[in-house]
C-alpha cells in the first residue's frame, strides 16, 4: 500500500446513476470534474496562449514526456523551475509517461527492461524505461504524472494483451520505487487489458491494491471504435475506487465523452479540439462543420450562434474564417482553436451541472438528440 499525499484528494460531491461530479485537489488548484484536459504536447497548446486557454474555462493542460525527452528539454525545463514556470501556466498540469507514443512507433524493441527505439529527430538510440520516464516527469514537475505502461495495440489476441498487463504491473512497481516527489506529484496507474474483461479486472485489482492517488483506463483510443470503447469503459470504471479520480486516456469525440461520463469517468484528454481546429473543422451544438466548405463562403453567422467563446462573441463570421483558412493565415487556427476548446469546456461544465441536478442520462439523451456527429 502507498499512502496518498494530502495535496491530492478527490471529493465526490454528486452522482446521477453512475455519472459523478467531484473536486480533485492538486498543489496548483482544484479541478472540478468531469473535466476535459487540454493537450499541450510540447509544453504549449498549439495556436493559443496560456491566457486564451484559461479564458475557455480549461482547468488542466497536458505535456508529453516522450516529445520533451527526445528533444532533450527535460533538463532545461527543470532549470527554469518546472513546467508551470517554463510555460507560464499556473493551474494543474499532467504529463503522460510517453508509453502511448513509444508503442505507436513502427521500429522499437520491447523487453522487460523497457523500450528501445531511435529518435525521430536525429536517429539517436533511446532507451526509455519506467525509471527514466519517472525521472523525466519528476524533472518536468507536473502535478499528475503517469506510470510507464505497455499500451496494447488493437486488435490483439488475449495472450498478447495478457503479456502487456503483466509488464504494465511490473513496470508500475518500478515507477513507484523511482518516484522521487510523491508529496508534490501524484502518480496514476493505468489499467490495460485490451477488450478482455478478465484481464481488465486483474489489472485493475492489482493497481487498486497499491492505493494510488488516481487511476487511468488506457488502450481504448487505439482504433477499437465507439461500441468497444463503451463496453470496456463500462466494465472497468466500477472496478476503480469511488474516492479516487478516474481518467480515460486519449478519448475526445463528444459522443464518447458523454458516454464515458455516464459510466463514472472524471477526467479526459485528447488532441481533437485543437487538431480539428487547425484543419478547419469546428464543433457546434448541432454537430461539427468544416469551415472551408463552399456553403460558408458568404455566411455572416459566427461558428455557433449559441456559443459565447471569444471567437463567436466577437462576431467573427464563418465567411471570414473561411477566408483566413484559404489564405493560410495563422489567425484561422487561433480563432478556431479558441472556439473548439471552449466548446469542450462548456460540454463538460454542462455535464457537471446535469449530474448535480440528478438527471444526467436525460440531459445526455437530449444533447445527443440535437447533435449530429458529422456534417452531412
Amino acid at each position: 500500500m502507498h499512502a496518498v499525499s494530502d495535496a491530492f484528494r478527490f471529493r465526490l460531491e454528486a452522482t446521477s446513476g453512475a455519472a459523478r461530479a467531484g473536486v480533485f485537489a492538486t498543489p496548483h488548484g482544484a479541478v472540478h470534474t468531469p473535466a476535459f484536459m487540454v493537450v499541450g504536447t510540447h509544453a504549449a497548446v498549439r495556436a493559443l496562449t496560456p491566457e486564451q486557454v484559461r479564458a475557455t474555462g480549461a482547468q488542466v493542460v497536458l505535456a508529453n514526456t516522450y516529445h520533451l525527452a527526445i528533444r532533450g528539454r527535460a533538463e532545461l525545463v527543470a532549470r527554469f523551475g518546472g513546467l508551470h514556470d517554463f510555460m507560464r501556466w499556473s493551474g494543474p498540469i499532467l504529463t503522460d509517461s510517453g508509453g502511448f507514443q513509444v508503442f505507436s512507433l513502427p521500429d522499437k524493441e520491447i523487453s522487460e527492461r523497457g523500450v528501445a527505439f531511435k529518435s525521430e529527430i536525429d536517429g539517436a538510440a533511446i532507451d526509455l524505461t519506467p525509471e527514466r520516464s519517472i525521472e523525466i516527469q519528476n524533472q518536468l514537475g507536473a502535478d499528475v504524472i503517469m506510470a510507464f505502461d505497455e499500451c496494447t495495440p488493437f486488435p490483439a489476441d488475449e495472450k498478447l494483451a495478457g503479456a502487456g498487463v503483466r509488464r504494465t504491473l511490473a513496470w508500475m512497481e518500478r515507477c513507484l520505487r523511482a518516484h522521487a516527489r510523491p508529496k508534490e506529484q501524484a502518480l496514476f496507474g493505468i489499467v490495460q487489458g485490451s477488450v478482455y474483461p478478465g484481464l481488465r479486472r486483474a489489472c485493475a485489482e492489482s493497481l487498486v491494491a497499491l492505493d494510488l492517488p488516481g487511476y487511468a483506463i488506457g488502450g481504448v483510443s487505439v482504433g477499437e471504435g465507439h461500441e468497444l470503447l463503451c463496453r470496456v469503459t463500462a466494465a472497468t470504471a466500477p472496478l476503480l475506487p469511488e474516492a479516487k479520480p478516474r481518467y480515460l486516456m486519449g478519448v475526445g469525440l463528444p459522443e464518447d465523452l458523454l458516454a464515458a461520463i455516464g459510466y463514472g469517468i472524471d477526467l479526459f484528454d485528447c488532441v481533437i479540439p485543437t487538431r480539428y481546429a487547425r484543419s478547419a473543422t469546428v464543433f457546434t451544438r448541432r454537430g461539427r462543420i468544416r469551415l472551408t466548405h463552399r456553403r460558408y463562403r458568404r455566411d455572416a453567422f459566427p461558428i455557433d450562434p449559441s456559443c459565447d467563446c471569444a471567437t463567436c462573441d466577437a462576431g467573427f463570421s464563418r465567411a471570414y474564417l473561411q477566408h483566413l483558412f484559404n489564405a493560410n493565415e495563422i489567425l484561422s487556427a487561433v480563432l478556431a482553436s479558441v472556439h473548439n476548446v471552449h466548446f469542450y469546456q462548456r460540454l463538460v461544465r454542462d455535464a457537471r451541472e446535469a449530474v448535480r441536478a440528478g438527471d444526467y442520462e436525460a440531459w445526455r439523451a437530449g444533447w445527443l438528440g440535437e447533435y449530429a456527429p458529422a456534417e452531412g
